[in-house]
């Protein structure tokens, strides 16, 4: 048994076709199906059900799957693992973040990080909340950087800091003049906030809990930007947090009293997945560089 051989039962078990897994694994396809034939062979089981060149696993072949997926995922990560123990200063950081923090947090530590370390790179994915959590756990992040999640067995979290949630109005609003308000003055406006699967929905929601409104929603959108554009049109009033980029609206943003709103922010990783050296020290580095914002307050 070979692991070229297993790779290749793999790559066919997901695509379930001889000509196109033989094109994505740049191989023949007569050279594929002997490859297959003859790890059946060894293994004394079908592993395929074929009809033409469109297959589907059996029985045996599903289970022999679930073992291989697990071994190959091994092998690869005692290669990462060697080749990160001759190289400590080199690497490559997968690193997932909210859509919201892509404008200021993140490119800011990984400038900083980067004058330290010039030879280790990222790799970026910007998702929502849901999509952040499901990512770690898979454990195709290293790093998340994100508003508090609700850990799990499998998913740690660290806090760093946290961001003031404010109430925006148009220039021309009725509010605009005012510096606070309770969120129960605003019980009869248009809101204007994010899908469900977000974050800051679950935040904004949590907040109008917490003054007993049943807001009037009237537009969801995925970015602040696009959250903030919406109410620069005056079609409604948001909750959002002030982040940079948004200066050349014609919004204010107003400081909530009652309650006070804000968003945690910290740091997730998946407890049970191998850091490299080079991940691990990108999050020592975000640890030390919010230790020092908070010393410096």
């Amino acid at each position: 048994m070979e692991l070229n051989q297993l790779e290749y039962f793999k790559a066919l078990a997901h695509i379930n076709h001889f000509t196109q897994a033989s094109q994505n694994l740049s191989v023949s396809q007569p050279a594929l199906s002997r490859s297959i034939a003859k790890l059946e062979s060894e293994l004394g089981v079908p592993l395929f059900e074929r009809s033409g060149k469109t297959i589907k696993l059996t029985q045996y072949g599903q289970i022999f799957l679930a073992h291989i997926e697990r071994a190959l995922q091994e092998i690869s990560t005692g290669k990462q693992t060697l080749a990160d123990l001759s190289s400590p200063n080199k690497g490559v950081i997968h690193l997932s973040f909210l859509h919201s923090l892509g404008g200021y947090i993140v490119p800011e530590l990984i400038s900083k990080f980067n004058q330290i370390y010039p030879n280790i790179k990222f790799r970026l994915y910007q998702y929502n909340s849901t999509q952040l959590i499901k990512h770690l756990a898979e454990g195709s992040c290293d790093l998340s950087l994100c508003s508090s999640i609700i850990t799990t067995g499998t998913i740690g979290w660290m806090p760093l800091c946290s961001e003031e949630i404010f109430l925006i109005v148009p220039n021309d609003h009725p509010l605009s003049k005012r510096k606070t308000i309770e969120l129960k003055e605003i019980a009869q406006e248009s809101i204007i906030t994010f899908k469900p699967t977000y974050g800051l929905r679950l935040l904004v929601n949590q907040c109008f809990e917490a003054a007993s409104i049943h807001p009037n929603i009237m537009f969801e959108g995925d970015e602040i930007a696009t959250v903030a554009g919406l109410v620069d049109a005056k079609l409604g009033v948001s909750l959002i947090p002030h982040i940079p980029g948004l200066e050349h609206l014609n919004i204010t943003f107003i400081s909530i009293s009652t309650p006070y709103c804000i968003r945690p922010l910290g740091m997730a990783w998946n407890i049970n997945k191998y850091l490299s050296p080079a991940a691990k020290k990108f999050q020592q580095f975000i640890i030390d560089t919010f230790n020092k914002k908070d010393n410096n307050k």
